[in-house]
């Protein structure tokens, strides 16, 4: 099969899993901004932020350490073992450090009343970092069926209890018969709040542990002390590179309620987690992607013209992104229906967040360089270069602007590291990348928007025909740019030569 062609049919399959996957979980956008107000979100955007921080802590690096060692090593079972023992050892003495001193990190990060909550998001941490090696496995198994189907059941759960906590237990306290509410009041108590949404996550959590224990059960359960100091060895630049580059995405996050007025913090917290996701599309796309990409790139890099391939799948990616961003901004009017009205305020930092996340999926395909070079120590360096910027920018621009001042910060940190990585990648792994179509259509994208706001303000249905007729045309100067472009390129040219 073309390998182009393999790259997007997994993508689509593993996108299937993750688009309806997250269309599910976006269904909880409208219903947590709807039953919480902006300050009762903030608590649940900043213990997602420190959850991202920890996962990439309990999982340190082991999932591209796997890809890596299993592509090109025969005995795949051995690297399986010794990984997913690794994080069995890790992770449970994580869940026993946490259980101990759960009170006094919950003082720390102001709730001292909820302790609970660290001791649920420790459980849900162990959990999905000992799975993420059976879930790498599935993925270089090339077995996305079976991996997306796993990933939807685990939303699913996730979706089901909070629709059941959150909206069918208040209705039958109200509306339901005497037995009705005897029995929900067994179950469900309106103080609890948010912590419905994290009882859900561990819930879900643990029925997709139970799911894959049969895989993990027949494996085996032979470690190798050598192979592990192997992968460790590769993979702790990666644990560095992934703190640096989730401080990137969550410093903001996490320092808001402490940069902030304690009066408007959480607000402003809760205002910039749920307009976050207002840019969802983008971010499905990278992830997906990045699901099928990571694998993929590590099974192409013996052929001949594999850099034409990476070139290929950039070019290719950076079109699907900015047709994302277009179309996203231009029925925004539809999009903000996601939120609460309460949220309509933080709306315009979608346009700057959608490039950001551009920015950061064109970082990623250019990546593979120090990757394939096992130079990922330079990676873990551009990543602290970005962390220190993000920590930088958030300390000059959050206390002056809020989270317009966070959702900028974003944007530059992710552009800078994107053109550092570019000049350093064409240094030690040159890529043909064809940079007039990589920059040229985001930028038409980023002006035709433009274009319609200043210039073309229609609001309502009667708009609909107008957008549809600008999306019509970037796509056909794509097309028009596309065919040309093969009409010029010589069959003959060389992976060398050619243009992305």
């Amino acid at each position: 099969m073309n390998p182009l062609r393999k790259l997007a049919g997994q993508t689509a399959i593993y996108g299937l899993s993750s688009i309806v996957g997250r269309l599910l979980n976006y269904l909880l956008v409208p219903l947590h901004t709807r039953v919480f107000e902006p300050a009762a979100y903030g608590v649940v955007t900043e213990m997602y932020s420190y959850v991202a921080f920890l996962m990439i802590v309990l999982t340190y690096g082991f999932e591209t350490s796997f890809f890596r060692f299993a592509s090109n090593q025969e005995d795949r079972s051995k690297i399986y073992a010794t990984s997913l023992i690794s994080l069995l050892i890790s992770s449970l003495g994580f869940f026993l450090i946490i259980l101990v001193f759960a009170h006094p990190l919950a003082s720390l990060i102001r709730y001292p009343e909820q302790s609970e909550y660290i001791i649920w998001f420790a459980l849900i941490l162990a959990t999905d970092a000992i799975t993420s090696i059976p879930f790498a496995k599935l993925r270089l198994e090339n077995k996305p069926l079976k991996f997306a189907f796993l990933k939807l059941f685990n939303i699913g759960v996730n979706v089901l209890i909070n629709v059941f906590f959150l909206l069918l237990c208040p209705w039958l306290l109200q509306h339901g018969s005497d037995s009705s509410r005897e029995i929900v009041h067994m179950i469900y108590s309106p103080e609890v709040g948010v912590g419905y949404v994290f009882i859900a996550n561990l819930v879900a959590s643990g029925a997709t542990f139970l799911m894959l224990l049969p895989d993990m059960w027949k494996m085996s359960w032979k470690f190798d002390p050598e192979l592990w100091r192997r992968m460790m060895r590769y993979s702790l630049p990666l644990l560095i590179g992934g703190l640096a580059g989730i401080t990137n995405e969550m410093f903001s996050r996490v320092s808001m309620k402490y940069q902030l007025p304690e009066s408007i913090s959480m607000h402003e917290l809760g205002v910039f987690g749920a307009c976050y996701k207002v840019a969802i599309l983008m971010t499905i796309f990278i992830q997906t992607f990045r699901f099928a990409a990571e694998p993929f790139f590590f099974t192409q890099a013996k052929e001949k013209n594999a850099k034409k391939l990476y070139a290929d799948v950039m070019h290719w990616f950076v079109i699907a992104c900015s047709m994302i961003y277009l179309g996203v901004l231009l029925f925004m009017n539809v999009v903000q229906f996601f939120v609460g009205k309460a949220y309509y305020e933080g709306l315009v930092i979608v346009p700057i967040l959608l490039m950001a996340n551009l920015f950061l999926g064109i970082f990623f395909n250019l990546s593979i360089w120090f990757k394939l070079n096992d130079k990922t120590h330079i990676g873990a360096w551009l990543a602290i270069f970005g962390a220190i910027l993000t920590i930088g920018f958030n300390y000059l621009w959050v206390p002056q602007f809020g989270y317009l001042g966070a959702s900028w910060a974003t944007f530059v940190v992710y552009f800078l590291m994107m053109v550092v990585s570019y000049f350093l990648g064409q240094k030690y792994y040159p890529i043909a990348y064809d940079l007039r179509r990589v920059i040229g259509y985001p930028l038409a994208a980023a002006l035709l928007v433009f274009v319609y706001t200043q210039f073309l303000p229609m609001e309502g249905w009667l708009s609909w025909p107008l957008k549809i007729l600008i999306l019509l045309t970037f796509s056909g100067i794509v097309w028009l740019l596309e065919v040309r472009k093969k009409s010029v390129i010589s069959p003959q040219s060389t992976s060398e030569n050619s243009s992305v």
